[in-house]
């Protein structure tokens, strides 16, 4: 029998919650921490379910940096051996990788594979990751400086030939430092981004990564393309969508209003599908926002919507969506949902 899913989602809830507290244990000063540690600890105690969900997150982290430590710091390979279990399947007969993913499977047994989902491995590993609800800027070797937004991860890879960074996750502004030479690049599965000089907004996605141009140039190549086929330039005040096999036509954007957003901690949405509204205000906000995809997939939203403030954000949503159901059973979950009308 299948359960309610509002238990399911309760579950979900529980394990995000879970690698929420595991994600903050791991910032912060020492004093801080200590802090953390505390409020931790209280709450594994005030339910059962709660230390259920922590251990499993516990577990999973510790093995993760275990790896790490093995490897002298350096999460590459862990993030690699992960990779490598997760891509088992695509490549038969190795044993090996086989015995592999069935181990992570069995340290994943319980919540803490759902917290995956929100917090997963490569975002854990990252050299620099920020909590639900955590804004950052960080000044790089080289003096340019990024902003992360909620729950986004990057890795930095500099060189003597070359400025890379890894979008894990999430959402990331740049400000490039000129370095005649050595090139700038963010990288993401989807494709690369190279700098001419400039300042833009990148967003991973599921399924795709979202450029905005804010100044100058860049010059865009998918995952699929060579490295000596000819890139694709985007200038300012233009958006596009990289997936690893095209690039979308160019979309006119504000983009002074854009940079005004992302000091204000604003979203601002345009015509945009809700349940991707809704996957964006999740990322913002500790525990769990549940809801059927295919149930509010053709509700469209044009909005500016408060990032440190997801209570307010769905109360606009609600107000402009009459038929839209939201209920907040704990701070951790919302439920949303559009039940058709009564007769």
């Amino acid at each position: 029998m299948s359960r309610n899913p509002a238990a399911v989602a309760t579950d979900e809830a529980l394990a995000e919650q879970a690698a929420e507290w595991i994600v903050r244990l791991s910032d912060g000063d020492e004093a801080e921490r200590l802090r953390e540690r505390e409020a931790f600890e209280a709450w594994k105690r005030a339910d059962p379910r709660h230390a259920a969900a922590a251990s499993g997150m516990e577990r999973m982290v510790g093995q993760l940096r275990s790896a790490r430590a093995d490897a002298g710091g350096n999460g590459r390979p862990a993030r690699a051996g992960l990779d490598a279990s997760f891509a088992g399947q695509r490549r038969r007969g190795r044993v090996k990788r086989a015995a592999a993913a069935i181990a992570l499977a069995l340290l994943l047994a319980g919540p803490a594979w759902i917290a995956l989902r929100a917090w997963p491995p490569g975002y854990l590993l990252a050299d620099v990751h920020t909590a639900t609800g955590q804004w950052e800027s960080r000044r790089l070797a080289d003096g340019s400086q990024i902003w992360l937004n909620s729950a986004s991860a990057v890795n930095l890879r500099y060189d003597e030939r070359r400025r890379v960074i890894e979008l894990v996750q999430g959402e990331i502004l740049v400000d490039v430092a000129k370095d005649a030479g050595r090139p700038f690049l963010v990288e993401t599965a989807h494709g690369s981004i190279r700098a001419l000089g400039t300042r833009f907004v990148v967003n991973r996605q599921s399924d795709a990564t979202i450029l905005s141009m804010l100044e100058s140039r860049v010059a865009v190549r998918t995952a699929s393309q060579r490295a000596d086929s000819e890139a694709i330039e985007v200038s300012a005040g233009q958006r596009v969508r990289i997936t690893a096999a095209s690039v979308s036509r160019p979309q006119e954007i504000d983009a002074r209003g854009l940079a005004d957003a992302w000091q204000r901690h604003q979203l601002v949405i345009d015509d945009q599908p809700l349940d991707e509204v809704l996957d964006e205000l999740a990322r913002h906000r500790p525990g769990h926002i549940h809801y059927e995809r295919a149930e509010v997939r053709g509700m469209r939203v044009s909005a500016v919507l408060p990032l440190d403030d997801t209570d307010r954000a769905l109360k606009l949503l609600s107000t402009s969506f009459p038929s839209l159901r939201i209920r907040t059973v704990t701070p951790w979950l919302v439920l949303v949902d559009a039940p058709p009308p009564s007769h």
